[in-house]
């Protein structure tokens, strides 16, 4: 049995005062786009680019988005992503410092300075390269979405 029938996606939406229409699927005046599309989208958002057509600069400074696309004029600044790319990035670099802290300090034992000394460098440089990346590509995640607020 499928988990989803297609029953469980009909929605009835008003047309005019006392005319409705059934739509098949949530959001069906939108068109599906492909998974290649998708990723795509994603890809670009990473390289910091626009998620629709890949041209023009999704942000204006280091993490301040464009008003709108120089290349294919979508409004950017629509997709908010707010504070979940720094959640990501911490999540990421502790995901990626803090074994190699604790596997430095379980096979060599080096002094404190030497641990600070490698340590806070590698986050600081991770979390400044992965933070506009992440965020572009969150950026992307709600522009393929259609997620604007």
């Amino acid at each position: 049995m499928a988990l989803f029938q297609p029953e469980d996606y009909k929605h009835i939406v008003t047309t005019g005062s006392d005319n409705y229409q059934i739509m098949t699927r949530p959001n069906s005046h939108i068109p599906e786009t492909s998974m290649k599309v998708k990723i795509a989208a994603l890809l670009r958002g990473f390289a910091r680019r626009c998620p629709a057509c890949g041209g023009g600069r999704v942000f204006a400074g280091y993490i301040s988005p464009e008003e709108e696309c120089s290349s294919c004029n979508i409004p950017l600044s629509q997709y908010r992503s707010d504070d979940v790319p720094a959640y990501f990035t911490v999540f990421i670099v502790g995901h990626l410092c803090v074994p190699g802290v604790l596997i430095l300090e379980r096979m060599v034992s080096p002094a404190i300075w030497v641990q600070a000394a490698i340590w806070l460098p590698l986050t600081l440089i991770l979390t400044l390269y992965l933070l506009p990346r992440i965020k572009g590509t969150v950026l992307a995640l709600l522009w393929v979405l259609r997620i604007k607020g």
